[in-house]
């Protein structure tokens, strides 16, 4: 399994480009069964509409790509099958918070996720949601994961101008640093109070990681390889 590569990028240029995934319809009937598997398991799992990447070139700094729409349990079987050859990406964003102090923080996702027990930055799948005059608006699908997993908001933190994209087989990354105002702990208690406050948490808990030796086996390849890549740097 190759290692993942990072790539600090300036712009992003990401298009809604609809059209038909053969995976989703010449697999349909095993999608359903895993789906309905997936579910007895795990009820809260929604069969909503969600965005995969069919198309993409990553240039002088700038990614561009393509998406299509397809059904979350489609995407699933996908996933939970190893990513199997088949002509797409699974593109998403992540808010990459840090404390005024250096430290990251993460999030561990709830039980009753799709990610159950992974331990990672605010993210999401992106969706019409995301969609914008035809355009994929990554962006703004940082900010709202980050407010909906954590309950922080734009006046907490500073965004990055630039992306880092992290590249690790069928997944492509895109990670934008979060600077806030306050130090790690300091957030971990309010995210920690946010999720005390809410019905179905999409998290259960937080993580803070100063070095290496806060890492995790929870913790996915493409964030393990972003922090290491930062580190490099210093």
């Amino acid at each position: 399994m190759l290692t993942p590569t990072v790539v600090p990028i300036d712009r992003l240029s990401l298009q809604f480009v609809p059209q038909s995934w053969p995976f989703a319809v010449e697999r349909r009937v095993a999608v359903a069964a895993h789906f309905a598997r997936a579910h007895a398991v795990r009820p809260a799992l929604w069969n909503g509409q969600i965005l995969l990447m069919h198309r993409h070139r990553l240039d002088h700094g700038a990614l561009e790509g393509a998406f299509l729409a397809t059904d979350f349990a489609s995407f699933l079987a996908w996933r939970d099958w190893g990513f199997p050859e088949a002509g797409v990406i699974n593109c998403f964003a992540m808010g990459a918070l840090r404390g005024s102090d250096g430290a990251w923080i993460m999030g561990v996702m709830g039980p009753h996720t799709s990610e159950a027990g992974k331990i990672y930055f605010p993210a999401g799948t992106p969706d019409f949601g995301d969609i914008v005059d035809g355009a994929v608006e990554l962006a703004g699908s940082v900010v709202r994961e980050v407010a909906e997993e954590t309950g922080l908001g734009p006046d907490d933190f500073i965004e990055a101008d630039s992306w880092y994209c992290v590249i690790d087989g069928a997944r492509i990354a895109l990670m934008r640093i979060l600077q806030a105002q306050e130090p790690a702990e300091t957030l971990c208690q309010r995210i920690r109070d946010h999720i005390a406050c809410e019905t179905q948490p999409e998290l259960s808990d937080v993580r803070i990681v100063r070095s290496r030796r806060d890492f995790d086996v929870m913790m996915p390849r493409f964030v393990t390889a972003f922090l290491d890549h930062l580190d490099a740097r210093v």
